[in-house]
């Protein structure tokens, strides 16, 4: 009995090391100004810890394929899909304060998180389990707008295409930053998985909010003198905001791994 609870005390002590790590870490080279900013080697060190973590180090066990998996889309049993479609992204809150926030995406089989943005942030992430279809685009420079022209015409502006594969674990962690790396982004889950986020700044109601998107192809909307060359059109797209999302669901979730010191 002795040697057992023993064993789960330094079980626990190894999986919160690279939690505590990671915390200890960021609150150095993070502040709420972002002034000084971290170093390219503070930036590496993270990105170097976030590549040793595994689904045990934050609580999580991985999650197994689904029963239709290998029928795709149109196999199996409809009703079972449906089911499945709808359960929620869980949402798992590590830590959060002024200067980033930690959490966790579980994401069930086909569920998507929409085109969204990182207004002025930089998001490490690291794929702990499944794969993951990630399509991401930054805005083109200066800003290249065609204004609506009316009702049903919205607004819309020019990105260029950043990012589009598949992640499958294990693989190296993702980071995007605030004008480069694909700071605009989506996610659709291709089996059960989930994704560990580094985001700092931290998003803030009415000042660093989350803004959605609908991406359309280059050839959608007519403009003359974009700045965009022959055969290169289907790496662009105009982006229109979106109010809300009509196919985001989430959750929020309770966070089971080891708690952080602060």
């Amino acid at each position: 009995m002795v040697f057992s609870s023993l064993r789960r005390y330094f079980s626990m002590r190894s999986q919160s090391s690279k939690v505590q790590t990671l915390y200890d870490h960021c609150k150095t080279i993070f502040s709420p100004s972002g002034s000084p900013p971290p170093s390219s080697q503070a930036l590496q060190k993270l990105s170097s810890i976030l590549d040793t973590v595994q689904p045990a180090d934050v609580g999580l066990k991985e999650e197994t394929a689904d029963d239709d998996r290998g029928h795709g889309f149109f196999g199996a049993n409809v009703l079972n899909r449906v089911a499945r479609w709808a359960q929620p992204i869980t949402y798992l809150d590590i830590h959060e304060c002024d200067s980033f926030t930690m959490c966790i995406f579980c994401f069930p089989t086909s569920s998507v998180i929409p085109l969204h943005d990182h207004p002025g942030m930089t998001v490490f992430s690291k794929l702990l389990y499944g794969s993951l279809h990630v399509k991401a685009y930054d805005w083109v420079e200066p800003p290249f707008v065609v204004e609506s022209k009316g009702p049903g015409y919205p607004q819309v502006r020019l990105a260029k295409l950043a990012v589009d594969k598949v992640l499958s674990a294990p693989c190296e962690t993702s980071v995007l930053y605030p004008k480069h790396g694909g700071n605009l982004h989506c996610f659709t889950a291709v089996t059960p998985c989930a994704m560990l986020d580094i985001l700092t700044p931290p998003y803030i109601q009415d000042e660093r909010k989350c803004t959605y998107y609908h991406d359309y192809p280059y050839s959608a909307f007519t403009a003359g003198n974009a700045p965009v060359c022959d055969g290169e059109e289907e790496e662009y797209a105009w982006l229109a905001e979106l109010e809300s999302p009509s196919d985001l669901y989430m959750r929020q979730g309770v966070y089971a791994g080891p708690t952080i010191q602060p």
